[in-house]
């Protein structure tokens, strides 16, 4: 059996015929509600074959996102990086620096050349405007799989 082989065979072990299915919780934040939409929307329900979205938590002020995150866990946050009176990039770095084990973050940038705030603000992937769902969904759906289940 190839290495590949093994680990096809380890992760399909629990359920014949089927990768083990990973379900997050997703927080959004933006001041947009267009944004919103459109990322929901891109992402869908499930982003991947193994990974489900069986929540989305939608905030629209930076006090609420650090009130939803200090109250309850997420699996993962988007964060608006072009929201207006605090972005999201600097909502990233105060997460990543108060909240004791944060969620991973994808920040949406407001263009590509702007990766490197989304290096500073410490988010573990960023995603550009304008918002392609490829790009989107492949992001929720690669931090879905590192996570924990949200219903474990």
């Amino acid at each position: 059996m190839t290495a590949s082989n093994e680990i096809a065979t380890e992760a399909t072990a629990g359920r014949p015929g089927a990768a083990p299915l990973h379900q997050v919780s997703v927080l959004l934040y933006s001041d947009d509600i267009t944004t919103r939409d459109t990322v929901r929307a891109a992402v869908g329900r499930r982003p991947a074959k193994d990974v489900e979205v069986v929540r989305w938590f939608e905030c629209a002020t930076a006090a609420a996102v650090v009130s939803a995150v200090e109250a309850e866990r997420f699996d993962i946050l988007v964060l608006d990086g072009e929201a207006a009176k605090v972005g999201g990039m600097g909502l990233a770095r105060q997460l990543k620096n108060e909240i004791f084990d944060c969620p991973p973050i994808i920040v949406l940038t407001g263009r590509p050349q702007d990766s490197w705030l989304a290096a500073w603000s410490m988010a573990d992937l960023a995603v550009p405007h304008p918002l392609d769902p490829i790009a989107l969904t492949s992001a929720v759906a690669l931090l879905g799989r590192s996570g924990v289940d949200a219903t474990a």
